[in-house]
């Protein structure tokens, strides 16, 4: 028996379940969420904005922990916080 991971083991348990559902035409899936990916994903503005230098370098050190440009960071944080999709941890 493989020792499987929390989320692994939560995938195989979800399968096992029947959940899942074979998806009938793989390419025009494919294609469609690629289609929404790059929309997504492209950028066509630019946003200038002042903070504060303790705010940069923990932004900065965090995208390095991240392995993200800070840029490319930043940009992800607001889009999920439009978007509704940010979360805070407690703790």
């Amino acid at each position: 028996m493989i020792d499987l991971d929390d989320e692994e083991r939560e995938l195989r348990e979800s399968y096992d379940r029947g959940e899942w559902e074979s998806v009938h035409d793989l390419v025009a899936e494919k294609a469609r969420y690629t289609g929404y990916a790059r929309e997504a994903l492209r950028k066509d503005k630019r946003l200038n904005l002042r903070i504060s230098s303790r705010d940069l370098e923990a932004l900065q050190k965090r995208a390095v922990e991240e392995g993200l440009p800070y840029q490319t960071l930043a940009a992800s944080i607001l889009h999920k916080y439009v978007s509704g999709r940010l979360q805070e941890r407690n703790g």
